[in-house]
């Protein structure tokens, strides 16, 4: 019985070292200039831009690149930017991430890295460009 426990433990702790990092919270965007706040959708996460830090005059505060000109008045504030990552390993994939800044979006990973700071990427084909986010409290 002693082994087995001992065996249990080593596969649940083998288990947990490979989940998903928990992600959830908000976070500063790399360049300061908004607060995500990322959440469970049912069984995926998402994130939605929760403030908008920088408004510099000439930044539209509306949706206006997006492809679909009926969401084009959607406020920046509140944007849903992250939608359909699912844990796989230890980090979430699989997802969309859209930049309103050019109104495109592309295939996207997010993880957790070693000092605490979130690595969240954009890719086209196998070409992927990531920033760095910090978690705010």
């Amino acid at each position: 019985m002693h082994r087995f426990l001992i065996g249990l433990s080593l596969i649940l702790s083998a288990t947990a070292a490979h989940a998903a990092a928990d992600v959830t919270g908000n976070w500063r965007t790399e360049d300061r200039s908004a607060i995500i706040a990322f959440a469970r959708c049912g069984n995926q996460m998402c994130a939605n831009i929760a403030r908008v830090l920088v408004s510099r005059p000439g930044v539209p505060k509306t949706d206006v690149r997006n492809p679909d000109p009926a969401l084009r008045d959607r406020p920046i504030q509140g944007l849903r930017i992250i939608s359909g990552l699912h844990a796989r390993g230890s980090r979430w994939e699989g997802g969309r991430v859209y930049d309103p800044k050019s109104g495109k979006s592309y295939k996207s990973y997010v993880e957790l890295n070693p000092d605490g700071s979130l690595k969240v990427a954009g890719c086209l084909a196998f070409i992927c460009k990531a920033q760095r986010w910090t978690r705010v409290r």
